[in-house]
């Protein structure tokens, strides 16, 4: 990624403090980046895992924990299908 090449990204905050990733310490171009279909989303991350790519794959699994952050089991079965 060339935006990442000149501009390492952040360590995010573990445990989340919010649903919002940037109040988490992403950047707004990652939040946006990861701002995808859940199932690209998916892919991505099988992907950064494969490609071992860790900082892509930090992100794309903090994105699904800000998905389930704050829910039910139920509202998280509806989520996931």
């Amino acid at each position: 990624c060339k935006y990442h090449k000149d501009n390492p990204p952040e360590e995010i905050q573990k445990p989340l403090k919010s649903t919002n990733l940037i109040e988490c310490g992403v950047s707004e171009w990652d939040a946006e980046y990861v701002n995808i279909e859940q199932e690209v989303l998916f892919e991505l991350i099988l992907a950064a895992n494969y490609l071992d790519i860790k900082s892509l794959l930090d992100l794309t699994c903090a994105k699904v924990a800000s998905m389930i952050k704050g829910k039910n089991t139920e509202e998280i079965r509806k989520q996931f299908n």
